[in-house]
């Protein structure tokens, strides 16, 4: 399988990663980091980086394509570079699945990909996610067609995990996870605003509303 998973100034590097090693464990798939240039790619976090090894212009096809997330505001940088949004329609045309992880799937909408699909993203960004056109749920991973969505930052993991079992079967699938002994065990159980208590999803709501309206300094 061909894998093309976007980069840019400001990614969360988990959304990234996570589903990088489910891929790269299968054995079976070639996985590229691509940016509008090549080179670092800083760390919402201010705290390392990742490397493009290609740019937008070296890669216009792939059989998957993965458009990680960030903390806000940092998806307002490649939800506003026309040249970000262009190459992503450009490879939609050429996958067999296109995906997101967290509040990747921000970039899909604005790149008119989500009108009227049922989507998902982190429940921080369903109010934006809508805006798009989009069907927010809260699911962990949801597939509308050839689009994949992922929720918060550790779905992706899950996510890739799915795309290896359509493309490659179960057993790959389980063995992949068995590699990575990806067997969730949290000390708490607050993964979910479903979970955690109230005061707490208010006040982190809140924080997540107040960052979204700043601009990316990075």
């Amino acid at each position: 399988m061909e894998v093309a998973i976007m980069l840019y100034n400001g990614i969360t590097a988990l959304d990234a990663i996570g589903p990088y090693e489910v891929f790269a464990a299968t054995m079976k798939s070639k996985v590229k980091f691509v940016a509008k240039n090549k080179g670092l790619i800083k760390l919402d976090s201010k705290m390392g980086y990742l490397h493009a090894d290609y740019s937008f212009s070296e890669v216009t096809s792939a059989d998957i394509l993965v458009v990680p997330g960030c903390s806000p505001p940092n998806y307002k940088t490649p939800m506003n570079d026309e040249e970000s949004l262009n190459w992503i329609r450009q490879l939609h045309e050429t996958t067999k699945w296109t995906t997101s992880v967290c509040n990747g799937s921000l970039i899909l909408g604005a790149a008119g990909l989500l009108n009227g699909a049922v989507a998902t993203s982190h429940w921080g960004s369903f109010d934006l996610l809508q805006s798009f056109g989009a069907i927010p749920t809260d699911e962990r991973v949801v597939r509308h067609d050839k689009i994949v969505t992922a929720a918060g930052v550790s779905s992706g993991i899950d996510m890739a995990l799915q795309l290896v079992a359509w493309e490659l079967g179960e057993d790959t699938s389980k063995v992949v996870q068995l590699i990575l002994e990806y067997d969730p065990q949290p000390p708490f159980d607050t993964g979910s605003p479903k979970k955690a208590p109230a005061p707490m999803v208010e006040q982190l709501r809140g924080m997540i509303q107040e960052l979204s309206k700043k601009e990316p300094n990075l």
